[in-house]
């Protein structure tokens, strides 16, 4: 009991301090109409801070999730369109109602685990490998639909591409409303652009003009987003284009891509060497 006494007696002058606080504070929040609403509004800034700074760490921590499901239902809807793009290509009413139920693109989304702009072969690697289904040949686009590479190397959880950075990516490119294309290369001197050679000079580019993908390589369906003519020069004799074409999508600021998968792939790349080929080039 004794300790207890010399407690409260130590302490006493602090608790008596605080009570006499709050009870100044109760004085002076019921003083008036004005005082009351003043300290109300106080408490309720502070409370909603608080409330703020919890909410922004939650928003935060559920950032990255909330990307990878957009994403993935961007993915979705490009596939559908996908569809369209083959239908209307191939303008035939039977193969758009064929794209109705099925496509030979597929798409799902992936991470990006690393990524490079600066070196003089750049390459993109991503969370999907052969576990994923992921193989040689499938083409990378960012969610906007801009094409960013192909894969070229994959193991069973993760795949390496070949950006469009790269002196070695193989890829063509038509300006949109036109059907002349060129040949796709980076000069590996600026991450913001690409060349476009060998363009017809009827296609007669202008700046600002959409450049799209033309479907020709099996990891790329049409209509896809490569950039937008910067300008365009005509060759010495006149007969063919090369165009720079500011790139639509950001290399150097990429989270998430979509990976698309050509189902007729194989099937395709087994008929271009197929035996007949082959000795016909012999011959």
């Amino acid at each position: 009991m004794r300790r207890l006494v010399e407690f409260i007696r130590s302490i006493y002058v602090v608790v008596l301090f605080v009570l006499l606080e709050l009870a100044a504070v109760s004085y002076y929040a019921r003083a008036t109409a004005y005082t009351e609403a003043r300290l109300l509004a106080r408490t309720n800034s502070m409370v909603g801070g608080l409330n703020k700074v919890v909410t922004d760490i939650g928003n935060f921590f559920r950032l990255g999730r909330e990307n990878r499901a957009l994403t993935s239902r961007i993915a979705i809807l490009e596939e559908e369109l996908a569809r369209y793009r083959e239908a209307d290509a191939e303008g035939s009413l039977k193969v758009e109602l064929r794209a109705l139920g099925e496509s030979k693109f597929r798409m799902t989304e992936a991470v990006v685990v690393s990524n490079t702009v600066g070196r003089a072969h750049n390459y993109i690697t991503i969370n999907r490998g052969g576990g994923d289904g992921v193989t040689n040949g499938m083409g990378l686009v960012t969610p906007d639909g801009a094409i960013a590479g192909y894969t070229v190397d994959y193991t069973e959880h993760y795949a390496v591409a070949v950006s469009i950075l790269n002196p070695v990516f193989r890829g063509s490119g038509t300006p949109e409303g036109t059907n002349y294309q060129g040949a796709i290369r980076w000069d590996g001197k600026n991450p913001h652009f690409v060349i476009l050679e060998g363009l017809s000079k009827y296609a007669d580019p202008q700046p600002g003009q959409k450049i799209l993908s033309t479907g020709f390589e099996s990891y790329f369906p049409a209509g896809f987003l490569i950039g937008t003519v910067e300008s365009a020069m005509l060759d010495e004799v006149g007969t063919t284009y090369t165009v720079r074409v500011r790139l639509a999508a950001d290399l150097s600021a990429m989270d998430n891509l979509i990976v698309i998968e050509n189902l007729d792939q194989q099937e395709v790349s087994e008929l271009q060497q197929s035996e007949v080929i082959k000795n016909l080039e012999m011959n």
